[in-house]
């Protein structure tokens, strides 16, 4: 039968599976867990077990096998491949060759039989083997050889099949049989959430260098050139390499610091070279990493050096020589930066954005690299994907490196360091845990969002005393459009952009725009309006378009400016001077809340105790467009709020939280938490006056808080807000209800006065 190759999905790699739809292996006369011969390209075998396709495959009649096999059947994706049902005899004994750097001590044959049990391998042939953390990294595997087996020819290791350890070395056995190449360094299935990009590459370049025919009958040139840009650690570098592994075509990579000389057109000969070795062995790909660094924009280029490798290479990639079957593949983080002549088609003809990962693509990641791993029972890589927002492929990759660590760490007390071996049993009882995933996400930062990371905020709508109505409405406006989108679709409802929290001072805005953050599970970026401005023209706007350019890449997001009126006060009010950067400020604001480019899951939260000095265009719906008042609390709500602050407070039995409630009109929620911290230090005040020092530690369980104390503290912190204070905000929430923003405006700013 001939069936299609495809690649397998990352969780089921390096198993020796190949996943076979159920119309097939029912036309085969196969069944789940037998095994196939794969025949591909000058009669190069695999042997594979078979497992049932994935339902998206029913009826197309595709295999998917992984790298590792398709490199022993010499195929590559989309190649046809025979395939045939296999006689493979349980193997009786299997030798096997440790690499010469393994230096393990006690019988690992146990390991061994584990790994490949279930595994059909052949004389010759690299089997990837990941020795838990004892291999080279995470992700990554150790290749042992088979010496022999017994019988000869393709077997199955099984439980009761004798394992040896051959004592020459791996590398000293002649390369031959199935595999002979040895294992592929980087393969398709090495690389998570990148689907669509990894699909567009593979047409851009594996297409016309194995079929041109598909282009000449066409009448077009097959693509040169594809620009893959994005933030650093997405998979960029990690994705040619993979081209480079599956392709089998000859392959140059060029650094670009290294091409740079001081000598007079040496960088230039440099450059040339790499072009005409890529010819001479064509079909060839050149890889140039950190294209930024070697072709910058001739305008803003400070050498002369810098101008000419830029002209070079625009007259290596389309100049009047042809270039042949080569294409170029160039990476880069900083794409603007590139000189616009290599962007335009003959030279770059596609730019693949390789993003921050979605949560499927994050999940597909940890699947990759912990495929070596021994992971404890009840791991869950679902929960790492959904906690891990902003997190590139490097970041993903560091957490499981780290947890392993954390691992290596339990154990190291029973490991001599001072041997060259390791025992067997010590490698049997490593084990990565729950708790050493959880202690290594502590650690790491999302480095797509370093320069503007604030750890999420661990306040839950617990620690917000009363205030219902205003959480709802947060709830409502921040929280559903990201719990619920299947509604919002439902409706053709598109979701609030932004939310202005008012009010006196002390109420708890940012409390609650933290409580959103956490409980939203969003990545939450906070500004603080006044490190924006700068006294260089252009930088304060850069600064607002970098920040919305940095939560688009990695929504959901939820920007919190705090104290926004400092930044976006009334345009057309001043006289000159400062005044200019901040009415350049809120037209940028303007332009990235409700310009073009659309704001995908991003929330905009804002908070002011001055909402008369925003300017009005913020202020209308499609931009700020919820207006959140709130308020001085009321009697309930300040009681909640006491129950906030005692909740973990040795209180005495005469405290009557309703009581406090009454007597503390006008106070809001800094003001009844500067109560309840005064009164504690009363009751440590006479505590520590009333003890001698030594006898402190035994007694110190007896303090109590009393309503003496909270007498004291009544005392001493007073309300902050007026009675006038508070019907002027409750007058603007009446004006924020009109329907003319000019207006409002006026009345908000004659209310102030």
């Amino acid at each position: 039968m001939k069936l299609t190759v495809k690649p397998l999905k990352q969780k089921d790699a390096g198993r020796g599976l190949a996943a076979v739809d159920r119309q097939s292996m029912h036309e085969l006369g196969v069944e789940n867990g037998d095994y196939i011969v794969i025949e591909g390209k000058n009669q190069s075998r695999a042997v594979a077990r078979v497992w049932p396709g994935y339902p998206e495959d029913e009826g197309r009649g595709v295999v998917r096998i992984d790298g590792q096999l398709r490199q022993e059947a010499g195929v590559g994706i989309d190649d046809k491949v025979s395939i045939e049902k296999a006689d493979v005899k349980p193997a009786t004994s299997v030798t096997i060759a440790l690499p010469q750097n393994l230096q393990i001590r006690g019988d690992i044959t146990p390991h061994i039989r584990d790994k490949l049990s279930g595994q059909a391998i052949t004389q010759g042939q690299n089997v990837p083997f990941g020795f838990g953390l004892m291999g080279m990294g995470s992700g990554q595997s150790i290749p042992l050889k088979v010496a022999s087996t017994n019988p000869e020819g393709t077997v199955v290791v099984t439980d009761s099949t004798e394992i040896n350890v051959s004592e020459r070395a791996a590398e000293e056995i002649a390369q031959g049989g199935a595999g002979g190449e040895g294992t592929p360094s980087v393969t398709y299935e090495d690389i998570g959430g990148l689907e669509g990009e990894l699909e567009q590459v593979r047409e851009m370049i594996e297409l016309p260098m194995r079929h041109p025919e598909l282009f000449s009958r066409l009448g077009i040139d097959p693509p040169k050139g594809v620009l893959l840009h994005g933030p650093p650690g997405t998979g960029k570098t990690l994705m040619a390499k993979a081209v480079a592994s599956e392709i089998d075509a000859h392959f140059q990579t060029i650094s670009g610091p290294e091409i740079m000389s001081k000598y007079y057109g040496e960088s230039e000969e440099k450059l040339r070279e790499v072009f005409e070795e890529a010819e001479q062995n064509a079909p060839a790909i050149i890889f140039i990493d950190e294209l930024d660094s070697i072709a910058p924009k001739r305008e803003e280029a400070g050498g002369d050096v810098e101008r000419r490798v830029v002209a070079q290479l625009l007259s290596l990639m389309d100049g009047l020589e042809e270039r042949g079957e080569v294409t170029v593949i160039a990476a880069t983080n900083r794409v603007d930066a590139i000189d616009p002549a290599l962007r335009r088609p003959g030279r770059f003809d596609r730019e693949i954005d390789i993003g921050v990962p979605d949560r499927e693509g994050r999940l597909e990641i940890l699947q990759v690299h912990t495929r070596g791993m021994p992971l404890a029972d009840g791991i869950d890589l679902e929960e790492y994907a959904d906690n891990t927002h902003g997190f590139v492929g490097a970041d993903l990759e560091s957490l499981s490196k780290e947890s392993a660590m954390n691992a290596l760490r339990r154990i190291r007390p029973e490991i001599d360091l001072e041997s060259d071996e390791i025992p067997a049993d010590v490698l049997d009882s490593l084990q990565v845990t729950e708790r050493d995933f959880k202690e290594a996400l502590k650690g790491i930062e999302p480095s797509a969002l370093r320069e503007v990371f604030v750890e999420v905020p661990d306040v839950t709508w617990d620690q917000v005393g009363g205030l219902e109505d205003t959480k709802e409405r947060l709830r409502e406006t921040i929280q559903w459009p990201l719990d619920y989108p299947e509604v919002f679709e439902t409706l053709d409802m598109e979701a609030a952009k932004g939310v202005l929290m008012y009010g006196p001072p002390g109420t708890g805005k940012t409390l609650m725009a933290k409580a959103v953050a956490n409980e939203s599970d969003s990545n939450f970026i906070s500004i603080k309006g006044p490190e924006l401005l700068s006294k260089w023209v252009g930088e304060s706007e850069k600064g607002v378009r970098e920040m919305f350019s940095k939560a688009r890449e990695n929504a959901p997001t939820v920007v919190f400016f705090d104290e926004i009126d400092s930044i976006a006060g009334e345009r057309g009010g001043g006289q000159g001077g400062g005044s200019e950067v901040s009415e350049r400020v809120v037209s940028q604001l303007l332009t990235e809340l409700d310009g073009l480019e659309e704001l995908e899951d991003v929330v905009v939260v804002a908070t002011t105790n001055r909402p008369d000095l925003i300017d009005s265009a913020l202020l209308r719906p499609g931009r700020l467009d919820r207006h959140v008042h709130v308020p001085v609390p009321d009697e309930d709500a300040r009681r909640a709020i006491f129950e906030v602050h005692t909740r973990d407070k040795p209180l005495a039995d005469d405290v009557d939280l309703d009581e406090l409630a009454a007597q503390t009109d006008g106070y809001v929620g800094a003001d009844i938490e500067a109560v309840t911290r005064e009164a504690s230090m009363a009751a440590s005040r006479e505590f520590i006056n009333s003890v001698d020092p030594e006898d402190i530690d035994e007694s110190v369980g007896n303090v109590r808080i009393d309503a003496d104390h909270f007498e004291q503290a009544l005392g001493e912190v007073t309300p902050s807000v007026t009675e006038d204070t508070r019907e002027r905000y409750e007058e603007i929430e009446e004006q924020f209800d009109s329907a003319d923003p000019e207006a409002e405006k006026d009345q908000l700013g004659r209310t102030f006065q």
